[in-house]
Parts: C-alpha cells; structure tokens; sequence
C-alpha cells in the first residue's frame, strides 16, 4: 500500500488547490493508497530558525510544535503532494513555512555528500499550483524551484498540475481538463 502526504497550502478549505488535490487523494484512494492530509492554516508552527540544530546535534528539526507530525509522516510517505495557491508570484506564506522547515531533511554536508537526503530514495512529488492570474506564462518559475529543491530530498520522479485563471474558491471542479489530469496523474502514480 502507497502512503500519500497531503499537505494542504490554502488558507481556504474549499479553495482550487485543495479542491484539486482532494481529488488526486480521492482517486489514489480508490486504488488502496492511505492517505494523510494536513492542512497547514489549521496548524501552530514557526518557519525555520537557522538554528542549524538539524545539522550539528539532531538528524532532525528541534523544533516541537503542529509541523512536527506532517515532517514526520512525510519521511514515511511514497509521494508527498504538495497543493498551493499562488500569493504574489510564490506559493503561500503557509507552504513557504512547511518547505523551509524541510531543510532539516538534508545531511550536513548535503553541498557535498553525493547522498543530500535523509529520506530514502525514491519518493514521488506532486505539486498542485492554482493562480487567478490566466496568463501561464506569469509564475512558470515557481515549480522548477522547489523542483531543484526537493531533488536534493531524493524525490527524483516530480509532478506538476497547475491551473490559471482561478480566482472563486472551488471553481476549478468545473474545469474538466484539470480534474481529469489530477485523476490521471494519481491513477499512473498508483499503478
């Protein structure tokens, strides 16, 4: 059984984002994947202290609050699915928060050790990207860079679904063309 990790960037419940990747999790379900979602407004945590702990004393973040739990899962997840809206040319200010506290994940001397990672080898991305703005070629930069990071994590097999021109929370269930590539996606990442 595959072990999916949802984490959930919107601030809003019924947003596009989580409505997309409620829908992957539904469709990976259907084919036995267990999933757990965490979403990140409902959560207390901080962003990362460069207190470098996780390099020099722990194999870990020191840090003890609700972000705990979802790094820990995420270390046992097959395929991590990230959904974030786009606030300001960036993912949201939660998801910022969740993947720079993801550093904690990379060796001491991840610069130079051919094996960065902490995490097994092997895991699956899937990054769910909504924008209001319609024009694709606006915030095309923002998968490649977390791409190039979590490449460093051992997740060498990453995904991208992205919808434009989605402003009203929800809206994006009646965009056949992205519901059916998030059900896709999940079926082939299941199989």
């Amino acid at each position: 059984m595959k072990k999916i990790v949802c984490v959930l960037g919107s601030p809003r419940a019924k947003g596009n984002s989580t409505t997309l990747a409620k829908h992957f999790c539904d469709t990976a379900a259907k084919s036995g994947a267990e999933i757990t979602t965490f979403s990140l407004n409902k959560l207390t945590y901080k962003g990362c202290q460069a207190c470098m702990t996780c390099k020099t004393k722990l194999d870990k973040c020191v840090l003890k609050d609700d972000l705990t739990q979802v790094l820990d899962a995420v270390r046992d997840a097959d395929i991590l699915l990230m959904a974030t809206p786009v606030y300001f040319g960036e993912v949201s200010s939660q998801m910022k928060g969740f993947i720079d506290r993801t550093y904690s994940y990379l060796n001491p001397d991840y610069l130079t050790n051919p094996n960065a990672s902490r995490l097994a080898p092997g895991k699956k991305l899937v990054i769910v990207q909504t924008q209001a703005q319609p024009d694709s070629n606006l915030f095309a930069d923002v998968f490649p860079r977390y791409d190039f990071f979590f490449k460093w994590y051992s997740f060498k097999d990453n995904h991208l679904i992205r919808g434009c021109g989605l402003r009203d929370a929800g809206e994006v269930a009646a965009r056949e063309e992205l519901m059916k590539q998030a059900a896709q996606l999940a079926q082939k990442l299941m199989a």
